[in-house]
């Protein structure tokens, strides 16, 4: 079951983690440098709910952005 919200459609995305050393030009120093960008995945918090669809019990994926707003009634 791949990881995505029902409701709205987050899934994971990529990005990175970039390390820079250095003294910032406003403490007096030359700059930060860019010395390492470690590429890595965001995932979302997906939760397995019960929730009532037409009138039937289904149990969905969704996030936990999504279950705090309770735009959904709980079985």
């Amino acid at each position: 079951m791949s990881n995505v919200c029902m409701l709205c459609g987050k899934r994971k995305v990529e990005g990175g983690c970039i390390t820079r050393k250095g003294l910032s030009k406003k403490a007096g120093g030359i700059g930060l440098h860019v010395v390492k960008n470690v590429k890595r995945t965001f995932n979302p918090n997906i939760q397995s709910v019960k929730i009532v669809v037409n009138g039937q019990t289904k149990r969905v994926r969704l996030c936990a952005a999504c279950i705090r707003t309770g735009n959904f009634v709980k079985a």
